[in-house]
């Protein structure tokens, strides 16, 4: 077995020299969902790849989402057969072949609040089941349950169940959106492709019409470089606009940002064995389990503020509360609240130029694949469940040109971690005893990094302070931020915090306590002085308190304002 590639600051820099060195086959910008997706299938197709992401991986829409991995039930509703069949499709692929060690089946209640729903909603997930059951690969969960008012009242202690007529017990999946990122472009990174994060992409390079590459600016080191490719897949999600408008002309795709937020409240809040989902007159009501908490969300209005940094309102939050009551016994309020975060959903208008100016192509009611130039594919709209499929869509129009290339195999490539899962799952007893670490501390490690737990092991064994939990943040240990800055291509504080761990949205001070000890721990990795430590430290204090503020403002733009105070670090 070979070692697992690294992305590290020695495989930045040799990305950096691989894009600006000759011409790629596929040069993709973005690295969300669908960026990195899309940069595994063209690599594992045999292609010269290059990625660049003018952020951290997932730092958009990717790692802000519900976390879910799932079918859609309200899709069901609209009679979107298609797009549920391929969904579930997905779900059961993510879950028992290409990811179980990120992907894990989360059960769910759909209160009924009148005797007719029990045949309605029933007939609905039965539908969805059957589905699943006849998808392409194995469902992967259990099948619904009709649940009774005194079994209903068990189950979930702290639902009022006065007025509800029992539930429906159904499965979905539930997934870290940035790890599954991080995982996925390191995946590529291992077959050959070259990943390199904080690279902007300043201006298309043409020959004629044509798009033969990009001028793109590594924030870190300060310079430009050029990189020439036959094809660039531009996956830049709610950013689409601004790519277009790069190109010049008239813009293909009309890309729209909704906001969506979500809360996180403590698990010991809500007594319950499920968590469970009800229709808003706006919007779909998720309760979620999710480790020691419970994810609320979400809510659905337009955003036309900064894209980098959304921001959640008052009145948003107040929104969530509200709706959430309504279902609780004992009602939360804003002290109950840890975290919050806000995520921006791509909104699809697809539009087509005049005369023969390109080829927009209509893949599903959730995303569209476009050629408005030659030489650029835009890929746009779609969801987190979907993203294997988007990007076989991109890439397969992205080279519909070249000569005998083989066909995405994406469906048969297990992302990194999946290969001894199962093996060190059984083995998690033995793998306590020798590293002297709890069975509950090992079995945090498998279900984040799977079968590469053994190079988290490795670290401890050399170095057992690493096994220490991290001060501020005791359910993370010392390990896993060094190795998010040695292994996972964390750059910054704010990459470690916000998306190689979930710190700032699982305690209370939202990662205050940690910063300083997680940032003294990536600066032996990076090679930081005291004052970029401190900068780091700094930097990240100020974004907390930013947040803070937005989360008590009225409206989107005084939330807006407040938030933008604290801009990127680079």
């Amino acid at each position: 077995m070979t070692l697992a590639k690294a992305l590290d600051a020695d495989q930045r820099a040799d990305a950096l020299h691989q894009l600006g060195s000759g011409e790629l086959d596929v040069l993709v910008v973005g690295g969300g969902i669908v960026g990195v997706g899309a940069a595994l299938d063209a690599v594992t197709r045999g292609l010269k790849v290059g990625l660049v992401e003018q952020r951290d991986l997932a730092s958009g829409t990717s790692s802000r989402s519900s976390k879910l991995v799932h079918g859609g039930l309200r899709y069901l509703e609209m009679l979107d057969f298609a797009l549920v069949k391929e969904a579930l499709e997905e779900r059961g692929l993510l879950l028992t072949r290409l990811a179980p060690h990120l992907v894990r089946p989360v059960p769910f209640l759909y209160p009924l609040e009148h005797a007719w729903e029990r045949p309605y909603v029933g007939a609905g997930v039965a539908l969805y089941d059957g589905m699943a059951m006849a998808g392409k690969y194995d469902m992967g969960v259990p099948k619904h349950k009709h649940v009774f008012r005194k079994q209903l009242a068990r189950m979930a202690p702290d639902i009022r169940t006065d007025t509800l007529h029992g539930a429906i017990r159904y499965y979905d999946c539930q997934v870290d959106d940035a790890r599954l990122v991080m995982t996925i472009a390191r995946t590529a990174a291992n077959n050959g492709a070259h990943v390199a994060t904080r690279t902007k992409v300043t201006g298309f390079l043409r020959d004629g019409e044509r798009v033969v590459g990009v001028r793109a600016r590594d924030l870190e080191g300060q310079r430009d470089l050029e990189i020439r490719a036959r094809v660039v897949i531009n996956a830049a999600g709610v950013w689409t606009d601004e790519v277009q408008k790069l190109i010049g002309g008239q813009a293909q795709l009309d890309v729209d940002a909704s906001k969506g937020i979500h809360l996180v409240v403590p698990r010991d809040r809500i007594r319950s064995e499920c968590g469970f989902i009800t229709k808003t007159e706006k919007s779909v009501l998720f309760v979620i389990p999710w480790g020691h908490f419970w994810i609320i969300g979400t809510t659905d209005t337009a955003w036309d503020y900064d894209l980098a940094h959304p921001a959640a309102s008052k009145t948003d939050i107040d929104y969530l509360l509200g709706h959430v009551n309504r279902l609780l016994k004992d009602p939360l309020d804003h002290r109950d609240v840890i975290g919050v975060w806000a995520g921006l959903r791509p909104l699809l208008k697809p539009m087509r130029k005049e005369g023969d100016m390109g080829e927009t192509t209509k893949l599903s009611r959730e995303h569209t694949v476009t050629n408005p130039v030659p030489g650029l594919v835009l890929v746009a709209g779609g969801k987190l469940t979907t993203y294997r499929v988007m990007a076989k869509d991109a890439v397969d129009h992205a080279i519909r040109d070249f000569d005998a290339t083989p066909a995405s195999i994406t469906d048969r490539v297990p992302l990194m971690g999946a290969w001894g899962h199962e093996a060190r799952t059984n083995q998690r007893v033995a793998l306590s005893r020798s590293s002297g670490l709890d069975v509950g501390v090992i079995d945090h490690l498998l279900g984040r990094y799977g079968g590469l737990v053994d190079e988290l092991l490795e670290l401890i064994h050399e170095r057992p302070e690493l096994g220490e939990p991290l001060p501020g943040a005791e359910h993370y240990l010392r390990a896993e931020v060094l190795y998010a800055a040695t292994h996972e291509g964390a750059r910054h504080l704010d990459d470690v915090l916000a998306r190689r761990t979930r710190v700032s949205i699982e305690t209370f001070d939202r990662g205050i306590s940690a910063a300083r000890p997680a940032a003294e721990l990536m600066a032996e990795a990076l090679g930081w002085d005291e004052a970029q430590v401190a900068d780091e430290v700094d930097h990240y204090l100020r974004r907390v308190e930013a947040e803070r503020q937005s989360q008590l403002m009225p409206t989107d733009q005084e939330a807006d304002e407040a938030r933008v105070k604290a801009p990127e670090i680079v």
